[in-house]
């Protein structure tokens, strides 16, 4: 690890001072650095100097829906998001899944609970299991598409491209690791903590779908098995990162 790593920055979304002064104080006890937005259209503004590693959003802002802010948020940078609302029904927490949101969380909280989920995000955003000594992770072609795990980038059998975020890209490699066996939703959350009611991951894997939906192919790649989880119907074949040609039989690829 490098020595004197820059803090963490977090940007705070939340319109209620005390709230937003509250995640401020745990935040920087633990050596995050914070911005605090009262409002979507500031976030907006910010985002468009700066980057940060993570977006704390409440869905109940005064000049824009918190989902909405959300969307907007993801089509403008790839940071880590966290939701943290009042809205504590199912479909509100499916929703911000969904629309991207990394995790979800409902007011009120405990501070190290936010700090624990927060830090849990971005270690997930790390891309866990990818080898950093291969400075060309290897490719992989299925089904007319090529997926770069160097820059979570999708090319379409068209040669249209198109960035995933962390949390599909993780998706996509645990399926391209395992194609054609049925895989339960344990095994596709992968280190990701989760409860016994935790259904995020089948909004990840609508969101994977979406981004794979080339001509309705989609649901033919990804097949939903009921009561056992999901198979990724499609032959794999990876593709040396430096070359572009196709491994050697046996070539293991990374570790989902």
């Amino acid at each position: 690890m490098k020595q004197n790593a820059p803090s963490p920055l977090v940007f705070i979304v939340e319109d209620d001072p005390e709230v937003a002064r509250t995640m401020e104080l745990a935040l920087q006890s633990f050596s995050f650095a914070t911005h605090t937005c009262r409002n979507a259209a500031e976030l907006l503004r910010r985002l468009r100097a700066q980057t940060p590693d993570l977006c704390i959003i409440d869905l109940g802002l005064p000049d824009m829906d918190g989902m909405t802010l959300m969307q907007h948020v993801r089509n403008i940078s790839d940071c880590g998001v966290l939701i943290v609302t009042g809205r504590a029904h199912v479909s509100d927490r499916v929703m911000g899944l969904e629309l991207g949101a990394d995790d979800y969380m409902v007011k009120p909280f405990e501070a190290r609970e936010l700090v624990a989920r927060i830090r849990s995000v971005l270690r997930r955003r790390q891309t866990p299991g990818l080898d950093i000594r291969q400075p060309n992770p290897p490719s992989a072609e299925f089904s007319g598409w090529r997926f770069n795990p160097a820059n979570n980038t999708l090319k379409n059998p068209r040669g249209g491209e198109q960035v995933l975020s962390t949390a599909e890209a993780d998706l996509l490699r645990i399926f391209l690791a395992n194609p054609n066996r049925i895989l339960q939703r344990e095994q596709l959350l992968g280190n990701r903590e989760q409860t016994p009611m935790d259904r995020s991951i089948d909004a990840r894997v609508s969101r994977l779908r979406r981004k794979l939906d080339e001509g309705g192919q989609c649901q033919e790649i990804i097949k939903t098995v009921y009561g056992a989880g999901y198979l990724f119907l499609s032959s794999v074949r990876w593709l040396s990162g430096d070359t572009g040609e196709q491994d050697a039989p046996g070539f293991a690829p990374p570790d989902a």
